[in-house]
C-alpha cells in the first residue's frame, strides 16, 4: 500500500465552492479517532505494501487536537510497515495556525503542511466563505516558514469578476513566501453548493473560459521561469518537493481511505468509497461490518483512466506502457485517435511519451477525453 488518506468530515463553516462531505456539527469528533483505528484493524489485510504517505484531509483537520493526531500516527507506524521518508501531510487552515500549533505538529512527525490560502483578496475570500482573513493568510505563511521546510500552499484561480492583473497579483504575492510546492485549482462550481445557487440567482457570474485559460497560461509560464517543475496539472513543485501523495494517486498506486465518504484503490481494478454520513459510518464500523460500494473497473474503463491521469503528468502517456498492460488492439485504437491532436499540435511524441503541448495544457482533461475508448 503506497497512501493511507484520513478524511476528516468536521469544518468550522461550510466554503461556498466545496462539495467534499463534512459536517458543521461537533458531534462525532472526540470519538472520530477510536473509529479510525477501529476501521484501519478491519482493513488490515488490504495494506500489503509499505506506506509511503499519510494524508490528513478534510474538512478541516488542523481542528484535530495535535495529540490525537500523533496517538494516530504512531498506531500507523507500530502496527504497519512504514518507508523511513514516510511523508505524513496535514491540511491546514490559516486561521488555526499559530507559534505553538506548529511546534506541536512538528513534535508529533507532521513533517508535512498543505495551507488552504486560496486567495489573498479579502473580497473573494468572503465570497468563497473561507473561514480566515486575508492578515491570517499572511501570519500562517510567515510562520509556517519557521517552522517547515516542506509546505505547500493552495491557490484558487479563475474568481467571479477576476482579472488577468488580479491573479496575478495573487500568484505573486504567494511566491513571496518561496513555497516549495504550490497547487492551484480552476473554479468549479459543484452541484448542490451554494456557490452553484448563487450563480442560479444571478448573484455571481463567473468570468470567461477564455479569461481562465489566461490565468492558467500565466501560471505555468511564471512557475517555470522560477524553477518550479509543473509535474502535474494542478501541481508544482521545487526538486525534491513533489508531493508524495499526489504523485502515487497520478500514478495508479494503491491506497485506502479512513473515515466516511473516503475513497480507496487495490492499484488494478477495484474502487470502494465509504458511505458520506457520519451516524451510518460510525454505526458501521462499530459493528464490524463497514458501510461502503465498490466497482470494478474493466480493461477500457483502466484504459481510459490511465490516459486522463497520465496526461495530466509532465511524463505524459507511455505507449509502451499501454502496449503492455492495455495490448495491441488498445495500441492501435491510441495511434489511429492521436492523429488529429497531433496535427493540432496539442498532442506531441517525446520518445515513447506522449505529452501534452505547453500552449494546450489548459484544455488537457478534454483532449484526454477525445481519446477515450467508448
Amino acid at each position: 500500500m503506497s497512501n493511507l488518506y484520513v478524511h476528516y468530515p468536521f469544518c468550522k463553516q461550510a466554503c461556498h465552492y466545496c462539495n467534499f462531505h463534512f459536517s458543521t456539527s461537533s458531534k462525532g469528533r472526540p470519538a472520530f479517532f477510536s473509529l479510525l483505528r477501529k476501521e484501519l484493524e478491519l482493513r488490515k489485510e488490504e495494506i500489503q505494501y509499505p506506506l509511503e504517505s499519510l494524508y490528513f484531509g478534510g474538512g478541516s483537520p488542523s481542528l484535530i487536537p495535535p495529540k490525537e493526531i500523533g496517538s494516530f500516527i504512531t498506531y500507523v507506524v507500530r502496527h504497519f510497515d512504514v518507508y523511513d521518508s514516510l511523508e505524513i501531510t496535514l491540511e491546514v487552515n490559516p486561521d488555526d495556525v499559530n507559534e505553538n500549533y506548529l511546534k506541536e505538529l512538528k513534535s508529533i512527525g507532521i513533517n508535512r503542511l498543505s495551507i488552504g490560502i486560496q486567495s489573498f483578496f479579502e473580497e473573494e475570500l468572503k465570497m468563497m466563505h473561507r473561514a480566515h482573513d486575508v492578515d491570517q493568510a499572511h501570519k500562517a505563511l510567515a510562520t509556517a516558514i519557521k517552522h517547515f521546510d516542506n509546505f505547500s500552499l493552495d491557490l484558487i484561480y479563475g474568481m467571479p469578476y477576476s482579472t488577468l492583473e488580479r491573479w496575478e497579483e495573487n500568484l505573486k504575492t504567494a511566491l513571496t513566501y518561496q513555497p516549495p510546492h504550490l497547487s492551484a485549482y480552476a473554479l468549479t462550481v459543484e452541484k448542490k453548493t451554494v456557490l452553484e445557487h448563487l450563480i442560479k440567482e444571478n448573484k455571481v457570474s463567473l468570468i470567461e473560459e477564455e479569461a481562465v485559460k489566461d490565468q492558467y497560461d500565466f501560471l505555468i509560464n511564471e512557475m517555470e521561469a522560477l524553477g518550479y517543475v509543473n509535474y502535474e496539472f494542478s501541481n508544482f513543485g521545487k526538486a525534491g518537493f513533489f508531493s508524495v501523495n499526489n504523485l502515487n494517486y497520478w500514478n495508479g498506486k494503491p491506497y485506502i481511505g479512513l473515515g466516511p465518504s473516503a475513497h480507496s484503490y487495490d492499484g488494478h481494478s477495484k474502487r470502494s468509497w465509504n458511505v458520506s454520513n457520519n451516524h451510518r459510518y460510525a454505526s458501521g464500523v462499530r459493528e464490524g461490518k463497514l458501510a461502503y460500494q465498490s466497482e470494478q473497473l474493466n480493461l477500457k474503463e483502466r484504459y481510459n483512466e490511465y490516459l486522463m491521469t497520465g496526461l495530466r503528468k509532465s511524463e505524459g502517456v507511455s505507449l509502451m506502457h499501454v502496449k503492455k498492460v492495455f495490448g495491441e488492439p488498445f495500441t492501435s485504437y491510441l495511434e489511429e485517435q492521436v492523429g488529429r491532436q497531433l496535427d493540432q499540435r496539442n498532442l506531441y511524441w517525446d520518445g515513447d511519451q506522449l505529452k501534452v503541448s505547453k500552449e494546450s495544457k489548459f484544455l488537457t482533461d478534454g483532449i484526454a477525453a477525445d481519446l477515450f475508448l467508448v
